[in-house]
């Protein structure tokens, strides 16, 4: 059974209530299809069991398949710089159809970021770095797709549908 490394800490991008009973971590791709399949299936997890559920994103770019997969994980990290993490995540999966180079920049005015540091905040040397950590954090914990997702800790074997039968049948 794989487990999750590094467990859930400051560096994380978490969504929910730190007292929440259930911590659900996905490793994700902005241009993997079942990503963004899984996408608003996550946001009704989060809407049915709200407190009880805190969702972690780690970015897994599978960059050889995607070519957009690395810059937009830039993005989203480059609006985090901005506390805009979440909102940049949304548009990214949102707008999942027209990933391209033109649309970084466009999704970074849509959400408000100041776009001159967005812009420099994207060439900067940590943000490659927290989602290549991100990454090497998936590969040891035994990420072999994406999504992935992994549930108090353990790796949870099923897609995003199947975590929400999970979830519902233990709140029965």
């Amino acid at each position: 059974m794989s487990t999750l490394k590094p467990e859930i800490n400051s560096v994380d991008h978490i969504q929910g209530d730190d007292a929440a009973s259930i911590a659900i971590v996905e490793f994700g791709d902005y241009q993997c299809p079942y990503c963004g399949d899984a996408y608003p299936i996550m946001k009704e997890i989060e809407e049915t069991f709200g407190h009880q559920i805190r969702f972690v994103f780690r970015h897994f770019p599978l960059a050889n398949a995607h070519e957009f997969a690395f810059p937009a994980a830039i993005a989203a990290e480059a609006a985090g710089l901005q506390g805009k993490f979440w909102e940049m995540h949304d548009a990214l999966y949102e707008n999942q159809y027209r990933l391209n180079g033109e649309l970084f920049d466009e999704l970074a005015e849509t959400i408000g970021l100041d776009l001159e540091q967005f812009q420099q905040d994207s060439a900067a040397e940590e943000i490659k770095r927290k989602i290549e950590d991100d990454f090497d954090s998936g590969v040891r914990s035994g990420v072999n797709g994406t999504p992935s997702f992994y549930v108090n800790g353990t790796k949870f074997d099923g897609g995003a549908s199947d975590l929400y039968q999970m979830l519902k049948e233990s709140a029965e």
